[in-house]
């Protein structure tokens, strides 16, 4: 996870504060269950139920809530997550988190594997294995620094792993995240064409062990990688009005789901994109709090 406001404000200075929400065909179909893709993998259902939960807690398989009741725009609603976004490693921060996966199934559920590609993280148990040459600037966490992502080959082995491991502990899909990085500070002189020729290497490295892949915040470019990512997740577009920059995917009828961390609810599900699934989350993302549109 990196800092939102941190990644905003950068992008605006490439996109301008005038972007515009824009309606999405009026004859798109919601479906409910998982669709399969030619090539294996299962896309996730379109849905308000979407939960992100990156921090484990105390309760629930694997320290995942599946039962919590999620607060609606409408108050007679009460709904439990559905599609399920969780880290790969479990409490323990070592191991894939299979009874949590292995719970989402449980309930008839969909679980997307958190990966963060785009930067090294001090604390995960492969950290070592990164060299020096490819970490950049810190992001704005701690721990954090951006990686170099001109170095496709290299990255993609380090990844390799980590993907193994998701499609090894069950999930369905993956999603990996800080794949923005020619949008911020990172130290390096990263360009948006190498941006995509990374991100197109990791959408395949996922297919290649079987998953669907989610294509993270990387709005801006999402025309020219809807066509090979199978869906997008995306925080605070909303906030700033970038959510009309997911349409591509929608017109694929491949699902969109948007994070907000601030504001009220309400505001948040009057202000989306038609077809577009927002929730409403705490920056910790814990279990809760958890608001969805009804």
């Amino acid at each position: 996870m990196r800092t939102p406001d941190l990644r905003h404000q950068s992008r605006r200075a490439v996109l301008g504060r005038g972007v515009t929400l824009v309606g999405v065909l009026a004859s798109l179909v919601l479906l409910v269950s998982p669709h399969a893709h030619a090539g294996g993998w299962r896309l996730p259902p379109f849905t308000n139920r979407f939960q992100y939960q990156l921090q484990t807690g105390s309760s629930g398989p694997g320290g995942i809530d599946l039962t919590l009741c999620a607060a609606t725009d409408h108050s007679s609603a009460c709904l439990s997550p559905l599609v399920v976004d969780i880290d790969l490693y479990g409490p323990d921060g070592r191991t894939p988190n299979v009874a949590a996966v292995r719970a989402i199934h449980a309930r008839g559920g969909y679980a997307i594997c958190y990966v963060d590609a785009g930067t090294w993280e001090a604390w995960r148990p492969d950290a070592s294995h990164f060299p020096r040459a490819l970490l950049g600037r810190a992001n704005g966490w701690p721990g954090e620094r951006w990686l170099d992502i001109r170095r496709v080959a290299l990255l993609i082995t380090l990844m390799t792993p980590r993907v193994l491991g998701c499609a090894r502990a069950g999930f369905d899909a993956v999603e990996f995240d800080n794949v923005d990085g020619y949008a911020n500070s990172t130290g390096f002189p990263l360009t948006s064409s190498e941006q995509i020729r990374y991100n197109l290497a990791l959408a395949n490295l996922a297919h290649r062990f079987g998953l669907a892949v989610g294509l993270k915040n990387d709005d801006v470019q999402a025309a020219r990688l809807a066509s090979t990512f199978d869906f997008a997740v995306d925080e605070q577009c909303v906030q700033y009005r970038e959510c009309g920059l997911l349409e591509p995917f929608l017109r694929r009828r491949h699902p969109v789901f948007d994070v907000e961390y601030r504001g009220s609810l309400a505001t948040a599900c009057a202000r989306s994109v038609p077809g577009l699934t927002v929730v409403t989350k705490a920056l910790s993302l814990r279990a809760s709090p958890w608001g969805v549109c009804a």
